[in-house]
């Protein structure tokens, strides 16, 4: 049966494959979905970038999808990548919202855009460690014939038998994988745990290549990475974006345009990518692996630099290191000479088997780090932190990531940055600066400042190329005014360094016990969410408190949803991954303005080189850090149209402090009271007590 003829691409705009696509999802039109939609489709045609904050609720996936694709049928040999900060909203898009708008393309012009997901290589099985077993350490991997007897001699119940049982179907699922020409992508594994996956995956560092490994040719990251450069649309992560960047555009295929959701995630994933750790546990480990190929000294001589290193974090200040003299600097410098007299062993040897290899490119990541902290770049933050269970280890963070974001994202692809919350202070230029762009680049003032000679304009060109940006705030389809109340508690004691005052903890049984649960709390540590918890589940103890740490923090979240009238207390990772909509969440409880620590070394950097270069360190650094949280975790009231409730912050210094101001405007535009009554009857009435 002939299909009937579609319009052609060019007859049809982006506003047709977003109607399309929302109708096809049982949708409704949403103003700000179409602006959005509008302004994406001009910054792909203008090559100019774009900021745009569309508030829960737009639709900003299908908002940016829509007018991505039809771009890509209309310029066929373009590719645009999309990257998200977080699995979740990666498996979202892969599962309902791409092909939804393939579908709606395919609908309104005859075309079929193609699509692909792209992760970094531990997310996929090396057919290495499955076939051969080389590991990281000498038990690092279970055999499969130890395997198979520990199954046979172990009661199903031990932990032992759990892990082998685990990873034979992984390794059996990986061989069907090969045999199907799939891609052995984790999502799409057996139920395992993190330890069984170690088994049949590899570190970055560690992979061979494919022209090296035996079995190169099934490789299922290569496979990926061919998928990936067949396909129109990519969707990858932030941290594989960065890796592009660092390491000259291997890491993505060839792209056009890069739209990263959920931007206001991407200073700081680009961050973690670009750190590392060094601890004297490493030193050991991979010195005592090098040690089974080597017969002389250099592998004995890098497990005495472990010890070297030991002392000398031991012995020095959790603090920047700044001293080039420093005991740490200098057992560094030993980690350093140590390796790559090993790395150099290595490579010396007859027999160059795979797993010897491995071992090589182990000692060589230690090799890297220790020399780049003996470096002590002005660009670079050293410092000594100390971890709860393991002791001390050293740590290298980029100063700013602006630089690498200017010259190797924007200055080399046009970009689209979205999520809920860019707009700080109600401002965009604090995210935009963050990430490499400029104040004066906007595009009004670029259009003013252009009005000169063209050679004057071509001259500034060659110097520092501009990057035009222009900013949009799309709104929400929430009448916060309406739906919510900010009730920020100015009678309670500013909050110190001794934990939750009393006061602060009565409050919170009050305000739990008017909600009759249904409240999210948001505490600054671990210590103050536990305090709270034992206090209020004393006071209350008819209602539910669930803290974290009382389990796996999805199964918290999962019972929190299902019992209505339940409670959950935690830190940092609920601030932006729980999304509870309805009567579960009726009051959200802030219980700080979530600064970061003062004696953070790499807080304390920033600042400082803020403040050097003649800004205000606090308010660019410690008081965006605030409100970019601030936003997040007052947005996770109102999730819905029919959502109500109140966020309840006990830190009176959001409405004495002269920095409040800019936190209120990035949070919600929530009706504001200070009266505690007011926030008590109203979340009263919403659990039905009046």
């Amino acid at each position: 049966m002939t299909a009937p003829t579609k319009a052609s691409s060019l007859d049809v705009g982006h506003r047709d494959v977003l109607a399309a696509a929302v109708r096809a999802i049982g949708g409704t039109d949403r103003p700000g979905q179409v602006e959005m939609a509008d302004a994406v489709a001009e910054s792909l045609d203008s090559n100019n970038h774009l900021l745009v904050q569309a508030g829960t609720g737009t639709g900003k996936s299908l908002g940016y999808l829509a007018p991505a694709l039809l771009w890509l049928i209309r310029h066929p040999g373009e590719r645009i990548v999309v990257a998200t900060a977080t699995l979740a909203l990666q498996a979202q898009l892969a599962n309902n919202d791409i092909p939804a708008a393939v579908d709606a393309v395919e609908a309104v012009t005859g075309q079929r855009p193609t699509y692909a997901i792209l992760k970094g290589r531990t997310n996929y099985v090396c057919m290495l460690r499955v076939r051969e077993g080389a590991a990281d350490d000498q038990q690092a991997l279970i055999p499969a014939g130890e395997l198979i007897d520990a199954l046979r001699s172990s009661p199903q119940s031990t932990p032992e038998s759990a892990l082998g049982a685990e990873v034979l179907a992984l390794r059996g699922w990986a061989a069907d994988q090969a045999e199907q020409r799939a891609l052995a992508d984790r999502d799409d594994a057996p139920s395992h745990t993190e330890r069984a996956w170690a088994q049949v995956s590899i570190p970055v560092r560690e992979c061979l290549g494919a022209q090296r490994c035996p079995y190169g040719a099934e490789c299922f990251v290569e496979r990926s990475r061919d998928v990936a450069r067949a396909a129109d649309l990519v969707v990858t992560n932030h941290a594989l974006l960065a890796i592009n960047a660092m390491h000259g555009g291997t890491a993505l295929p060839e792209h056009s345009a890069v739209i990263i959701d959920e931007a206001h995630e991407l200073v700081s994933r680009v961050t973690g990518a670009a750190s590392a750790e060094l601890s004297p546990q490493t030193v050991e480990r991979v010195a005592r692996r090098a040690q089974t190929y080597l017969e002389d000294e250099t592998a004995p001589e890098l497990l005495e630099t472990a010890r070297t290193l030991r002392n000398a974090l031991d012995g020095g200040a959790l603090e920047r290191v700044e001293d080039a003299d420093s005991a740490f600097v200098a057992a560094c410098a030993a980690v350093r000479d140590a390796s790559r007299a090993v790395v150099s062993a290595l490579a010396g040897g007859d027999s160059q088997t795979p797993d010897r290899r491995q071992a090589a490119a182990a000692v060589k990541e230690i090799f890297d780090i220790a020399e780049r902290m003996v470096a002590l770049n002005s660009h670079d933050v050293v410092w000594i932190a100390d971890r709860e269970r393991f002791g001390r280890e050293a740590r290298v963070s980029p100063l700013s990531v602006a630089g690498l974001m200017r010259s190797r994202i924007f200055s080399e692809h046009t970009a689209v940055l979205t999520s809920a919350t860019l707009k700080l202070g109600g401002d965009f230029a604090p995210i935009a600066t963050s990430v490499g762009l400029k104040v004066e680049e906007h595009l009004d003032t670029v259009q003013k400042s252009d009005d000169r000679g063209s050679q004057e304009a071509a001259d500034d060109d060659l110097e520092d190329r501009r990057v035009p940006w222009r900013g949009l705030d799309v709104g929400s389809p929430f009448e916060y005014q309406r739906q919510g109340i900010l009730y920020v508690a100015r009678s309670l004691p500013p909050p110190g360094r001794d934990g939750l005052s009393e006061a602060s903890l009565a409050e919170i049984a009050e305000l739990v016990a008017a909600s009759d649960g249904r409240a999210l709390g948001l505490f600054s540590s671990r210590k103050a969410a536990e305090a709270a918890a034992v206090y209020s589940r004393k006071r209350l103890p008819n209602l539910t408190i669930l803290c974290q740490g009382d389990a796996q923090l999805a199964e918290l979240t999962r019972r929190f949803i299902a019992d209505e009238r339940a409670s959950l207390f935690g830190t940092l990772s609920l601030w932006q991954g729980v999304d509870v909509p309805g009567a579960t969440c009726q009051l959200v409880i802030i219980d700080r303005i979530p600064f970061p620590r003062p004696d953070e070394p790499l807080t304390v950097a920033r600042q400082r080189a803020v403040t050097d270069a003649g800004g205000n360190g606090f308010m660019k650094i410690a008081a965006s850090h605030a409100a970019l949280l601030l936003a997040q975790g007052s947005g996770r009231l109102i999730r819905r149209l029919t959502d109500r409730g109140v966020v309840a912050v006990l830190d009176p210094r959001l409405v004495t402090a002269r920095y409040g101001a800019f936190l209120k405007a990035s949070m919600p535009d929530m009706w504001q009271t200070t009266d505690r009554q007011v926030a008590v009857q109203a979340l009263r009435r919403l659990s039905g007590q009046l």
